[in-house]
């Protein structure tokens, strides 16, 4: 499995973070359908987010990008489940065709084991 950092969703060509306008920061997984479903991604993804506060602006939005029916019927799915589990409440997650991806800048890259190094030094 891979995990790259970046930003999509936007007309804006190679959106930097200090240049972000229309696009979302975005996390692109490439992964390998017979180890791990779309579904399984989506179930664990659910549980490490709160979708549940509408986003201040399209930066942070939460949204999953799709590049077929099939996943759209699934991301649906697991939206209403997660509305359901909450008694009703919204769920702020944007379900939208996929557009291009650019990578983020280096430092954003595995930013959390990078934070963990540079804290460790202070420890």
């Amino acid at each position: 499995m891979t995990v790259v950092v970046g930003y999509t969703g936007g007309d804006q060509i190679n959106p930097t973070y200090q240049n972000i306008k229309d696009a979302t920061e975005a996390v692109l997984i490439e992964y390998d359908p017979s180890i791990i479903s779309y579904e399984k991604l989506l179930e664990e993804w659910s549980k490490q987010h709160y979708p549940f506060n509408p986003p201040m602006k399209t930066q942070y939005k939460s949204a999953i990008w799709v590049n077929t029916d099939e996943k759209r019927d699934i991301a649906l799915g697991l939206l209403e489940k997660m509305k359901e589990e909450k008694g009703g409440k919204d769920v702020y997650v944007d379900v939208e065709n996929v557009k291009p991806f650019y990578k983020a800048e280096e430092y954003h890259q595995d930013f959390l084991n990078k934070q963990k190094s540079s804290r460790s030094l202070y420890l």
